[in-house]
Formats: C-alpha cells, structure tokens, sequence
C-alpha cells in the first residue's frame, strides 16, 4: 500500500494530466509511461515494459494483486493523433472544460479510460483484490496496432496468460464483443509502355489492373449475397474493397505501371488468406490467357512450391540479372528488352524483394504487398 503522502488524484484531474502529455504516434510517450509507473508502484504492482527498436516508446503491463493465477486486463493505448490542420479553439494538449464536457486531445480516444482506471487504483486496492488486475497501455495504435503486438510477444514468452481482457475503446458505454480483422495490399501491375496507336503490341497496366480489381468487386458481390452473415455487425458480411487506384501518363500512351490498394474486413471466423489465394489464383490464370504474362514458381527454403508466392523471409530469390536465368529460382529468362513481348507476374509479402525486382527486372510484372493487417477477435465467455 502506498504512503500516506501519495494524494489520489479525481478522474477529472488525472485526465488533465494525461492529455498534457502530448503523445501524438510519431513522438515518444515515455514521459506518460513514468507518470503511469509513478502512480502504480507505490501499491506493490509489477511493471513490465517493453520498448520499440529506438526506445522512444513504451509499453506498460502492471499487475496488482495477488499473483499466480490469470487475472483481468483493462487495456488502452497511451497514443493520439496528430492536430496539424484542425481547427482548435483552445490548445489541444491543455484540457478544457465547457457545458459540461471536456476538450482535449485525447480525452475520449483514450486517455479517458487510461484516467478513470487511474483514478480508482486507491479505492479498487483498498477493498483488496482476489483476483489479479492487469493494466495494459501500448504505444502506436493509432498507426497500426504497432506497440501491442510486442506486449502479447512478451507475455506470451513470460508464461502471463490472462483470463479476460477490456479495452476501453469509446463505445458510448455499449459492450462490443468482437471486431472483423483487416488485411489490406497493394497491388503494382506494370506493363510494357508505348505509343497508343500500337497498343497490341504493348501491355495495358491500366486494362490489367482493371480486370482484377472487377475480379475484386465479382468477390465483395458473392459476401454480399451469399455470405456467411453475422447480424451483429452492422455490415454483417466480409467486406472487400479498393480504395486507391493510380496509373498512366497520357491517353496516348500504353500505361507502364497501375497501382491500386484493396482491403479484407472479414467476419470472425473468415479466413482473409483464403480470400488473397482466391485473388491470386485469378492473377496467375485469369490475367495471363492472352499468353502475354507468366506466372514464376517460386522455390522457398521448406522446399515446397508456391506460385508466384514469396513470404517474408524467403530473402534466397533475389533479382540477380534480369536476362539470366537466375532472375528468380524457376522463372524462365526473359529475352532482351527490344523484343519484349511476355511479362512476369510476381506476388510478394517482401518489400525488399520489389526493390529488387523495379531496379533490375525488364519485363512487366504484378506486385501485392501486404501493407496492415488486423485480426478478427470474439471475446469467448470462459466457464467458470
């Protein structure tokens, strides 16, 4: 139990502290998580923190309470979004109260909850706890989810496995039990460029990208139609769909390169990597009928065969010589860049590999890369 000089603060003044910290995702939040650890080791908590690669960030996992069995978690992140170009009437880092609420940067998304949890440390360890109480604040959510990952990382490797867990996301105080994952790509389909007035004997980036983001649109229609439904969402099916699409330079010429991001917010129990070979079977057969593209078989170090599939860390297929045969393991040398006529479609989770392939290869080819990706979660009711 702490001393007698440590002063509880309200939730009010609390959330005035924290939203002074100004924690916005591209600066550090060490100065909150000291505040934090301030707060909590006076009552006998056990403080984990693991860092991100700079140690310019933190995150925080605290148990108070008796230890050795799973406990509750009371999750947040400690991150904000930036402020740049909004329209603020008072300081976004100072909080303000007015009719009745409160302003500032933060102080509902999440520094709310991180405060009224806070705030009722003294009075939830003066009524004695007999099961243990987690707190869990990350870094970098507002830019991917980045922070926790390392968290669960480290509790998984210290043996913490925890009962439950509540994130206080703001949800106007309506429980949500779960949440659709998130897969998002992009794709890079280049081509063979030239005047227009040959566009046979080019390849249309643009009319290629075309023809699998309907692919894509074929894909969302059958969720739509078909299924699996979930009612509890308020789009009750998976979801696909392309936001960003970029390509060509001019209307008489054969476009050299089309970029378009697609996403996969799939249903709990939706697999988003059966929905991503579904699209790439479609690259490798239905975009290469016209005999102009080639799908590559990529070797990997399990020794298996993945069409035109390079994971994360298969570093060994490497663009050496784009006219050798060791461009990539198992793809047919392309002939020489003036009698060009068929391309390489090549799908990717390596951006290093893209590097590779842009500066080197001479012959078009497709890209998707995975960009963010977000799992589906149902919170399980445990038997007691």
């Amino acid at each position: 139990m702490p001393s007698r000089s440590v002063s509880p603060l309200s939730s009010v003044e609390m959330l005035r502290r924290l939203i002074a910290f100004p924690t916005v995702s591209r600066d550090s939040n060490l100065e909150l998580i000291r505040f934090v650890r301030g707060i909590l080791e006076p009552y006998g908590s056990e403080i984990r923190l693991t860092h991100d690669e700079a140690k310019r960030k933190a995150n925080l996992f605290a148990t108070l309470g008796p230890r050795g069995e799973p406990g509750i978690v009371l999750s947040g992140h400690t991150d904000v979004v930036p402020v740049e170009g909004q329209a603020w009437d008072t300081d976004p880092f100072a909080m303000a109260e007015k009719d009745g609420r409160l302003y500032g940067r933060g102080a509902c998304d999440m520094k709310g909850f991180i405060a009224c949890v806070l705030a009722l440390i003294p009075e939830i360890m003066g009524r004695g706890l007999k099961t243990p109480l987690h707190l869990a604040f990350s870094y970098d959510e507002e830019v991917g989810c980045i922070g926790v990952g390392r968290l669960i990382a480290d509790l998984r490797q210290a043996g913490i496995r925890p009962r439950s867990c509540i994130v206080g996301e703001p949800t106007e105080m309506r429980p949500v039990i779960a949440h659709k994952g998130k897969k998002s790509y992009r794709c890079t389909v280049r081509g063979l460029a030239g005047h227009s007035a040959y566009a046979p004997l080019g390849v249309n980036a643009v009319e290629y990208a075309a023809e699998a983001v309907a692919f894509l649109k074929q894909m969302a229609r059958r969720h739509r139609d078909r299924g699996p439904y979930d009612r509890g969402f308020d789009i009750a099916h998976t979801t696909v769909h392309t936001g960003v699409i970029r390509g060509g330079s001019a209307l008489n010429v054969i476009p050299h390169e089309c970029a378009f991001d697609f996403e996969f917010r799939h249903l709990p129990g939706d697999d988003p990597d059966r929905l991503l070979s579904e699209f790439r079977d479609f690259v490798g057969t239905g975009l290469v009928r016209d005999r102009r593209l080639a799908v590559p078989a990529c070797r990997h170090p399990d020794g298996g065969v993945r069409t035109g599939l390079d994971r994360a860390g298969a570093q060994a297929e490497r663009v050496r010589d784009a006219r050798s045969a060791h461009s990539l393991r198992g793809v047919p040398a392309p002939p020489r860049r003036s009698s060009l006529r068929k391309g390489v479609i090549l799908i990717t989770h390596h951006a290093s590999c893209i590097a590779n392939v842009r500066r080197k290869a001479s012959c078009p080819f497709v890209v998707i890369v995975t960009t963010r990706e977000r799992r589906a979660r149902r919170i399980q009711p445990r038997s007691t």
